[in-house]
């Protein structure tokens, strides 16, 4: 068993992603970069070991069982146990997302990933977490998923989103879930919102850096035990419901 606290970050061969890894192994963890594509995560581990960091490939497709299985045993093998938890992977399912005018094929393969790949994931990791002496599960959220936000008349939320956003307000939902039943454990988990980040998701169109949209996933992942579960954040703070 690693003497390194240990870490996985899904989709982190790219992004905010790649820099929450890096943020987390320059903390002295050692992390799994998990990646669904083969070359790409195995240049991401390979630049992140080039910096220092002590890092591993995690072949891990978070809509496939059998991938979500073999990433747990992968790291039941190498550490033995997991301490932090980053969900990060995503898609957006493109930003044409009128009401009437997007396909439920497209809702379906967002909420899949989004969602349903942030719940496989955590429930097959929670039994390498519980043998952590402070894990830490973080969400990657977005603002977009703030009801309050999207309500706002004169908010700035982006395009109509028939998928993406109603998908980070379903993961935040199902993170209070997890937040209550785990109430009487040492597990925290939170929800992390990066801002407007300048990745391919977007076009590149954010005005902030993948390393500022890493900045409060960071913080959560790090967090003192008696810290706060089942909360929304940004850098600036609270963010609404």
């Amino acid at each position: 068993m690693s003497d390194n606290k240990i870490a996985l970050v899904t989709g982190a061969n790219k992004g905010i992603g790649y820099e929450i890894a890096a943020g987390l192994a320059a903390r002295g963890f050692t992390v799994g970069v998990g990646a669904r594509d083969e070359q790409r995560r195995d240049a991401a581990v390979e630049k992140l070991r080039a910096s220092g960091a002590d890092v591993f490939g995690v072949p891990l497709n978070v809509t496939d069982d059998a991938s979500v299985s073999a990433a747990a045993a992968l790291i039941e093998a190498k550490a033995g146990r997991l301490d932090v938890l980053v969900n990060n992977a995503a898609i957006t399912g493109g930003w044409q997302q009128a009401p009437t005018e997007t396909d439920l094929s497209i809702v379906r393969d967002v909420m899949e990933t989004n969602v349903l790949g942030v719940i496989r994931v955590t429930d097959v990791m929670l039994p390498l977490l519980r043998r952590s002496a402070s894990p830490r599960i973080v969400n990657m959220s977005s603002g977009v998923g703030s009801l309050t936000r999207q309500s706002e008349p004169d908010g700035e939320t982006g395009p109509l989103s028939m998928a993406y956003a109603p998908s980070k307000t379903f993961l935040n939902a199902v993170t209070i879930q997890y937040a209550k039943a785990l109430r009487d454990t040492n597990i925290l988990i939170n929800m992390a919102c990066p801002g407007f980040v300048a990745t391919d998701l977007n076009g590149f169109r954010g005005h902030r850096t993948p390393e500022q949209g890493a900045a409060t996933a960071l913080r959560l992942a790090t967090l003192p035990d008696g810290g706060p579960s089942g909360a929304f954040f940004e850098d600036a703070g609270v963010v609404p419901w």
